[in-house]
């Protein structure tokens, strides 16, 4: 296991830390003036389900869907996307589904940029908590993951076994992509052992697509920042776990 960077907590070596990166997720703009106000919108609960086999046997039609519709530093192409959240005893299920003409996918390998392809990211953390994990991913399925105190002290998690571990499922839809895998929360416990289907936590749901036909920066809680950049967690918003 090899650990770079400041953390407060151990990580198993179940997962490999690959190393710090001084600028994480999209929006690698380093002007962080302006406002964190957060733009409202109603809490999110994160329905309970039978125990689930795979991403694909969950009966996703009859979860509550997200908007992601916040658009943002960039004119409007037209691009929107939703997520849809669950949880088992186990896990916590992910779908995220965009509305894209213009797909891009050219990064294929772990630690790649997802970033500038078309992506569908998942920002987490546990209420009250002060570190957060970053959930990136691209058409291709390339699921990459961040955990740590803010967007210059991260550390990349990856797993050589991520495509099987996070059950992830992609496919291409009528008018865009989908993106479908479940987190264990024996994974999450590995960097934050206090988070349970008890807690709450806050997050956000983000598109973007740094070089993408249409650059694009779209959440779901709206980020009031003078230059795109996603890791503002006073911008999260709240979401419940069913009992």
């Amino acid at each position: 296991m090899i650990m770079k960077g400041r953390m407060s907590r151990a990580v198993s070596a179940a997962v490999l830390i690959a190393a710090v990166i001084f600028a994480a997720g999209c929006g690698r703009s380093d002007d962080m003036a302006g406002s964190n106000a957060n733009s409202g919108g109603a809490e999110y609960q994160i329905a309970k389900i039978e125990e689930a086999g795979s991403v694909r046997d969950i009966d996703w039609e009859s979860i509550e869907t997200v908007p992601i519709d916040q658009v943002m530093w960039t004119p409007d192409a037209g691009i929107r996307a939703e997520g849809q959240l669950c949880h088992d005893d186990e896990n916590i299920y992910v779908h995220l589904k965009a509305k894209e003409k213009d797909i891009r996918a050219e990064n294929t390998e772990p630690l790649s940029p997802v970033y500038e392809d078309s992506c569908l990211e998942f920002f987490f953390m546990l209420e009250g908590d002060d570190q957060y994990f970053n959930f990136e991913a691209n058409p291709n399925g390339v699921l990459n993951i961040q955990y740590g105190l803010t967007k210059t002290d991260r550390m990349n998690l990856v797993r050589p076994d991520a495509e099987e571990y996070f059950d992830i499922k992609t496919g291409r839809t009528d008018d865009g992509w989908e993106i479908f895998y479940r987190i264990p929360m024996a994974f999450i416990h590995e960097c934050c052992p206090d988070l349970s289907f008890s807690s709450a936590i806050r997050a956000n749901l983000f598109k973007c697509g740094n070089k993408t036909v249409h650059r694009h920066y779209i959440s779901w809680k709206r980020v009031n920042m003078a230059q795109p950049n996603f890791h503002v967690t006073e911008a999260f918003g709240t979401m419940s776990f069913e009992q």
